[in-house]
């Protein structure tokens, strides 16, 4: 009777062993998504960044990557806990699990946070962005990034296409007597297109680029919200 005792709290450890080993491996895999959801929306929004005054948006994509990096390290440890039984890995392993929660609320609230003054930011900087630093020494990241938004959301100026009148370097003999850049071209690709200001020309949308920017930008908050506290609600569970 006491072997089979034995036999059955050996079943029971060894299949306890392997539900903890699919449980750290779905964590592993959890945290390769969670990383590639922060480095997706770094690499998606890299040119837009520079258009941001505000950090926020970025801290919080890179929180979700280094949440990313430690549950996959997680992931490896708790299986090398669960078959090496050694209690310093699983306090290490459960130090570790209570981090990546932190973190993971950390960057859903940012998210959250940035996602209700992000509209005001727009507001306030983006038209000044624009007509300040568009082809200004030192600011080639803001021209490639005004020109990338213009031309992918089909917007022109901050507001509207007029925004582009107080710019410093269309009132510049650089421009060449262009009313707004050739970004905002629905043909970009004819030189000096910017010239002709009409709307069979150029693109004239309602609400200029800061509504195509705001929608674009809450989408991708919504995302990096999202996986953050989903993920933290699911360790609680």
């Amino acid at each position: 009777m006491g072997a089979n005792k034995e036999k059955n709290e050996t079943c029971g450890t060894i299949c306890l062993k392997y539900l903890l080993f699919t449980f750290n491996f779905l964590f592993w895999l959890a945290g390769g998504a969670v990383m590639a959801v922060g480095i997706w929306t770094l690499v998606e929004k890299s040119d837009y960044i520079s258009l941001l005054s505000s950090k926020i948006y970025a801290v919080s994509a890179y929180i979700l990557i280094m949440a990313g990096v430690i549950v996959m390290v997680t992931g490896v440890l708790g299986c090398c806990a669960t078959f090496k039984e050694q209690r310093r890995l699983l306090r290490v392993y459960f130090v570790l699990l209570l981090c990546i929660f932190l973190l993971e609320i950390l960057a859903g609230v940012l998210a959250y946070i940035y996602y209700q003054q992000l509209n005001e930011e727009l507001k306030e900087n983006l038209r000044e962005t624009m007509v300040q630093k568009y082809h200004q020494p030192e600011q080639d990241h803001v021209t490639k990034a005004v020109d990338k938004l213009q031309q992918e959301f089909k917007c022109c100026g901050s507001n509207s296409s007029s925004d582009w009148m107080e710019s410093v370097w269309i009132r510049s003999i650089k421009a060449d007597r262009r009313s707004v850049p050739d970004s905002c071209c629905k043909n970009p690709v004819i030189k000096l297109c910017g010239r002709r200001d009409h709307p069979s020309n150029i693109y004239k949308v309602e609400g200029g680029c800061i509504t195509k920017l705001e929608n674009f930008i809450l989408n991708h908050l919504q995302i990096i919200g999202a996986v953050g506290v989903g993920i933290a609600c699911v360790q609680v569970s």
